[in-house]
């Protein structure tokens, strides 16, 4: 894994989160209309679980690459490439409608948003404090949601056809871009080195890890397929846009509960809660019958869903230095990155069923939440005393 050490100046909070946001809007509208416009391009649909895998496979090696380029370029301009690099790619997506081009234009949107990621993640999380990291990545995850799920709109606003809802994006990106280009102060200065090698992984606590693998597992899909899901239901497909919004506003407005709960409590625990009512909110999906309780069940679902990768990357972070937080964030959107490119492929190989993604967020939500239930068990449970008398007595 790349190394850095950052000594903070200031760490402004307006950069990354001005930027954030706006990137925000702009990638979650994109996620969704995606899978939506492959017929306006002459793709089929089934291209959609690839490239959704496309994307976060690209994430997964930005992963590796990513705290190096920050620590060459510094935290501001990094943004900035970044930024150009997503805005390129969907430019390609317009220039060049074909297979195999968008493909691998996704993968590039994956290994610029992965930079994005940890610019933001780290700028935010280098304070020393773990109660002041669970508020910021509160803040961080409240502008990454609340902007994603204000982008589902433009599907029901601009459509899914035509170069409208394309242009929208490419102008969002370009104002993301101004608040780094234009604001010189407040970023973190990199001066010396200090590796977190991968092999760290199995030093670092084993429910964070799984936390953010699974995270990858559920929200790789709920991008990539749950478009498509809600559409080819005939009494939801003209909500998809608002169902969409309702499960990434979920993510949002849980972040202040996490962001409360998390340093008051056994992680893994809440972690375990997490997943159990993120269950419950799929089995409601299946069985509800109108429009309100549907709305309600991908509002729980989304909350629940979204709040695994704040809770799992501070569990990683509690009580590390400052100087390693660039490279554990790394190493955990690695493992974000591992379970969304696996997580649509295995779901689209169940998406044939009518209700086989329901099926698979569930199983996976289930299985996290009997794990982490053992895993807090296991953490508190009290050390035995040896009470028998000594040997001879």
């Amino acid at each position: 894994m790349s190394d850095v050490t950052v000594i903070r100046s200031g760490n402004s909070l307006f950069v990354p989160v001005a930027g954030l946001s706006l990137f925000a809007v702009a990638s979650g509208f994109l996620m969704s209309l995606l899978p939506l416009s492959l017929p306006y391009f002459g793709l089929d649909k089934s291209l959609a679980a690839y490239l959704a895998s496309a994307f976060y496979a690209g994430m997964l090696s930005g992963a590796l690459v990513s705290a190096r380029i920050v620590s060459q370029l510094g935290h501001r301009h990094a943004f900035v490439v970044f930024l150009l690099a997503l805005l390129t790619s969907v430019i390609g997506l317009l220039a060049i409608p074909n297979e195999i081009a968008w493909l691998t234009l996704r993968v590039v949107a994956g290994l610029a948003s992965a930079g994005i990621y940890v610019v933001v993640e780290s700028w935010l999380l280098l304070v020393d404090d773990d109660r002041q990291r669970a508020k910021r990545l509160g803040l961080y995850m409240t502008a990454l949601y609340g902007g994603s799920a204000l982008g589902q709109l433009g599907i029901g606003q601009l459509g899914t056809t035509g170069f409208l809802p394309y242009g929208a994006i490419l102008a969002l990106l370009a104002l993301a871009v101004l608040p780094p280009l234009l604001v010189k102060r407040g970023a973190p200065i990199l001066e010396v080195h200090d590796p977190v090698p991968l092999k760290a992984l199995r030093r670092l606590s084993r429910p964070a890890v799984i936390g953010c693998l699974v995270s990858g597992l559920v929200l790789g899909p709920l991008y990539g397929l749950m478009p498509l899901y809600i559409h080819n239901q005939p009494w939801l497909s003209e909500h998809t846009g608002a169902l969409m919004a309702m499960v990434i506003l979920g993510g949002m407005v849980v972040q202040p509960i996490t962001g409360y709960l998390s340093p008051r409590m056994s992680k893994s625990l809440l972690m375990s809660l997490l997943c159990g009512v993120g269950t419950l909110a799929v089995a409601g999906m299946l069985s509800a019958d109108d429009l309100l309780m549907t709305s309600a069940c991908y509002l729980v679902l989304g909350a629940c869903a979204f709040a695994l990768y704040p809770v799992a990357i501070t569990q990683a972070c509690q009580g590390e230095d400052s100087a390693r937080i660039v490279s554990i964030t790394e190493l955990m959107l690695l493992c974000y990155g591992v379970g969304s490119v696996v997580g649509p492929l295995v779901a689209g190989q169940m998406t044939p069923l009518r209700e086989g993604l329901p099926l698979y967020l569930g199983t996976c939500l289930a299985a996290t939440c009997i794990y982490m239930l053992i895993m807090a068990a296991r953490a508190t449970k009290p050390v035995s005393i040896n009470m028998d008398p000594p040997s001879g007595e």
